[in-house]
């Protein structure tokens, strides 16, 4: 008999709302629940290159913006995450969402998205290079695709995924965006109460 609850959460590895989310919805899982992560990209069409986050700020959302970022050192203490975003390197995020999906058809997604995320945001890491995804692969124990098929069957499947989200009507003010088995859906990164609570309503019996 299945005890555990399916939850499904739409993400993005580059979204620090989704950081906080996703590390308040496993808390409150606490492992008793079969989680599901699904791709999104907030900005598909980001080059892979790499470029200071700071700077991308400072174009689209000014200098007092990137000011009252860098003057808040408590954003994200609650939740026990070190957030340094004058490391992150905003990039496409594409090649990370490959990599959990991959982890995920090894029983490591959690554990990839999350080494991705603090990649991001504590390490200042480029999560599109793939020379950097093979060694926080490796560190996490994820095995890589065995042939170039794979890798082409691989690319095609997130593709298809990708489309599938936003047909369902995932929206960038969305995520992260967790739909849980008796319907309810949480849009935002949510306390970690209301996930518990979600992950503990109880179940309409199938009729």
């Amino acid at each position: 008999m299945r005890t555990k609850r399916r939850v499904q959460i739409a993400l993005d590895l580059a979204c620090v709302r989704c950081y906080l989310g996703f590390t308040r919805l496993t808390r409150a899982a606490g492992g008793g629940a079969e989680l599901t992560i699904r791709p999104f990209q907030a900005e598909p069409d980001a080059p892979s290159a790499g470029e200071p986050l700071f700077e991308v700020w400072r174009r689209t959302r000014g200098e007092a913006f990137v000011r009252q970022v860098t003057s808040d050192t408590s954003f994200g203490v609650a939740d026990g995450l070190e957030l340094h975003f004058e490391r992150a390197l905003f990039t496409n995020t594409f090649e990370a969402h490959r990599l959990v999906a991959r982890a995920s058809t090894q029983g490591l997604g959690e554990r990839m998205a999350e080494r991705l995320f603090r990649a991001y945001f504590t390490d200042g890491l480029l999560i599109s290079d793939r020379t950097t995804l093979a060694r926080l692969a490796a560190e996490t124990g994820v095995v890589a695709a065995a042939t170039d098929a794979g890798d082409a069957a691989e690319t095609a499947a997130l593709r298809a995924e990708l489309d599938r989200v936003r047909a369902l009507g995932v929206q960038v003010d969305a995520v992260p965006y967790a739909a849980f088995e008796d319907g309810t859906v949480l849009e935002g990164a949510q306390p970690e109460a209301a996930y518990r609570a979600a992950l503990t309503a109880p179940l309409t019996p199938a009729g």
